[in-house]
């Protein structure tokens, strides 16, 4: 789920939560459900479900009854006691692998019969595209819950704060404790009075992602909330391309703020999302089966891999050049998104955190950049005055030692094109390279510094990759560059 990406979130008079004994601390996931069902700014619904529904089996007593009540569907109606539950009996209607579920009056009715046939059968698109075409696992069956075994999907007012939708798990697979079946919901209509574009357009993008969380269930439910946010996100693209509503989330991820962490969940923010361009670079390069494969090896289904996600990613890419190298290309292509997505044209570029210009009166810049765990820092240098045909610039990294996987990239442009190259390291982090820097040909040369790093110790309670702690956050790397006038 999306989360609250509304410009402002409407607070709704809901019951009060049971309250807790008051002797016993409330579990971090069920006060995130207090959060999420009471109208205030909250990360996305799908995941504070997920972690209430892996809590749920540790709570006793009234927090149990509470963490069940959140997660109870909206059909169950009083059960559900905490603002989705249908206040109506609701119709059923179902095809192919869906049953869509709705009401005919209050705030929760859709707009009308022809909008419910519409969902419904972009829900069997969805199924079709993602399961049939792509390859996916289905979503687990969850047992006749819904009146038979088919997924189903809920139309309900979720809008009003700021919500797209979501899927919750709902019960595990016999025998397999990371595996469940699950449901889902859609808001009722997707008013473009709360949502700011084309109601069809949010419907389609939130069905590609909510469809693919049910997906994700039959895989591993319990895996790392970066992964399963920024491969949804990237399902967008492979169902609903022309609507690209997953462009708002970029300046929020590594191509707007290279800076910070890839695998980084932040529970009030959007870079998860934005952090789909990551999959994107990976699908362009190597096929969007690359996506697939990864979530097999994250899977904890008999014969998946079983591995956290920086771990199932770096395995995929052990075959294709090895994830450092790729991240060096991911990251120094971010600068330049229109030679390096296909759609990059309409991208924003990384941003430069440092800008040089170097003159002949000036020709010399250095500094120091810590950088940290599955990041990046971009230094921008540019020609300037007195930097004449024949010169060239003279570029110098000291980074961290290799076990830390440091990397470079230098990305040029020149008058007659751009050009991208990585600057290979040695065991000590050093790297050098020297490129012609006539202020008539270039325009700017821009080095982007990498730490690759994927080692962590984990198991900590965290949101970065296996809730643990990077072991190489806050590398230093050391950065010179100048210009060398031409030998007469």
């Amino acid at each position: 789920m999306r989360g609250w990406i509304l410009a402002v979130v409407v607070a709704l008079t809901l019951l009060a939560p049971v309250p807790a004994v008051a002797d016993d601390p409330v579990d971090p996931a069920l006060d995130a459900a207090r959060s999420a069902f009471s109208g205030e700014p909250t990360r996305d619904t799908t995941m504070v479900l997920r972690d209430l529904f892996i809590a749920q089996q540790q709570l006793g007593g009234a927090q149990r009854r509470e963490a069940q009540a959140y997660l109870a569907r909206p059909t169950d109606g009083a059960t559900d006691q905490f603002g989705d539950g249908y206040a109506v009996p609701a119709e059923r209607k179902c095809r192919g692998h869906i049953c869509i579920h709705w009401v005919t009056s209050t705030a929760d009715a859709p707009p009308s019969q022809a909008w419910v046939n519409s969902t419904l059968k972009f829900m069997n698109k969805v199924w079709r595209i993602e399961v049939g075409q792509l390859g996916y696992r289905a979503p687990l069956s969850d047992k006749k819950r819904g009146g038979n075994g088919k997924l189903d999907v809920y139309l309900k007012e979720v809008g009003s704060r700021g919500v797209y939708g979501y899927c919750a798990p709902e019960r595990r697979a016999q025998g397999r404790k990371w595996l469940a079946s699950g449901y889902c919901v859609l808001d009722n209509d997707f008013s473009e009075a709360q949502y700011g574009a084309p109601p069809r357009d949010s419907m389609r993008v939130t069905a590609a992602h909510e469809f693919f969380h049910a997906v994700q269930y039959s895989y591993d439910y319990g895996e790392d909330p970066w992964l399963m946010e920024a491969t949804a996100t990237w399902m967008e693209e492979r169902v609903a391309d022309d609507v690209n509503d997953n462009r708002q989330y970029l300046a929020h991820g590594q191509v707007g703020q290279p800076s910070q962490s890839l695998d980084r969940f932040n529970e009030q923010g959007f870079n998860q999302y934005g952090n789909w361009a990551f999959f994107e670079f990976l699908s362009a390069r190597y096929g969007i089966g690359v996506v697939r494969s990864i979530w097999n090896e994250a899977g904890a289904f008999a014969g998946g891999g079983h591995q956290f996600s920086t771990a199932a990613v770096k395995s995929v890419l052990a075959r294709r050049g090895g994830f450092a190298n790729v991240f060096r290309a991911y990251a120094g292509g971010n600068a330049v998104p229109a030679r390096t997505y296909a759609e990059g044209k309409a991208w924003p570029a990384a941003p430069a955190s440092q800008t040089w210009d170097l003159t002949k009166a000036a020709p010399r810049k250095a500094d120091t950049l810590r950088i940290n765990h599955l990041a990046s820092r971009n230094v921008k240098i540019t020609p300037g005055a007195g930097v004449r045909k024949g010169w060239k610039l003279r570029i110098a990294v000291d980074g961290p030692e290799a076990r830390t996987s440091p990397a470079a990239y230098l990305v040029v442009r020149r008058k007659n094109g751009i050009s991208t190259n990585p600057i290979p390291l040695n065991s000590k982090g050093v790297g050098r390279a020297l490129i012609p820097f006539s202020g008539r040909q270039t325009y700017s040369a821009t080095v982007t510094l990498v730490n690759a790093s994927t080692r962590f110790s984990c198991w900590h309670q965290t949101n970065w990759s296996c809730q643990g702690r990077a072991r190489d956050d806050q590398q230093r790397f050391i950065l010179s560059a100048s210009v060398v006038p031409a030998r007469r």
